[in-house]
């Protein structure tokens, strides 16, 4: 299970570096696909968050970006993999995500595992869902074990495109100790630079 967490994880930065830059339509955070992430429900989703981070008395500067960064690169992995998953035609039932809502993952417990993939108790079985599925879809091509199957997958990635905000940037290809951000400005009103620690 291990093997098939890391390569999923190595398919998501892979995913998110091959996002586009195309018109972004009023209001979304961004479009994942066909679907849009409002900048609206991403506020949500933020707030949700750093409730769930204040119960388990979890500093938010620790996580090194800023939380809606954070949390909007969750959504965007989220989005893909459900497509993906309706794609291929993966279902996962209920009883496979109470299962996961157990799991402590490389955590203390199962609730520090969701925390720490930026997803807060209110939004465990959705994200659940998205991440079994494409754990399920990685097996069916192979699995994590087999280069092939994870090349394929990768593939897969890229055909689902991905558009921020001009608000947040571009992903950062190299995130560095100078520059942990997740984005980095894109540069809209002027030459592409990184953005400042938040």
């Amino acid at each position: 299970m291990k093997s098939i967490r890391v390569a999923l994880a190595a398919l998501a930065a892979g995913a998110a570096l091959t996002a586009c830059s195309s018109p972004m339509k009023a209001g979304a955070a961004a479009v994942v696909g066909g679907e849009r992430i409002a900048a609206k429900d991403l506020d949500e989703k933020v707030t949700e968050y750093e409730k769930a981070l204040t119960m388990a008395k979890l500093d938010a500067s620790a996580l090194q970006v800023p939380l809606n960064q954070f949390v909007l690169y969750r959504l965007t992995n989220e989005s893909v993999y459900r497509q993906l998953a309706a794609k291929h035609r993966v279902a996962v039932s209920e009883a496979e995500i109470d299962v996961a809502l157990k799991d402590p993952g490389q955590q203390q417990s199962p609730q520090m595992n969701l925390l720490a993939k930026g997803v807060a108790p209110g939004n465990a079985r959705d994200y659940l869902r998205a991440e079994i599925g494409m754990s399920k879809l990685l097996e069916q091509l192979g699995g994590g074990q087999n280069q092939q199957a994870v090349e394929q997958l990768r593939k897969e990635f890229t055909t689902i495109k991905v558009s921020y905000s001009p608000r947040y940037g571009q992903i950062n290809p190299q995130p560095s100790q100078e520059n942990p951000s997740m984005f980095v400005d894109t540069g809209r009103f002027g030459k592409l630079t990184p953005t400042a620690q938040g």
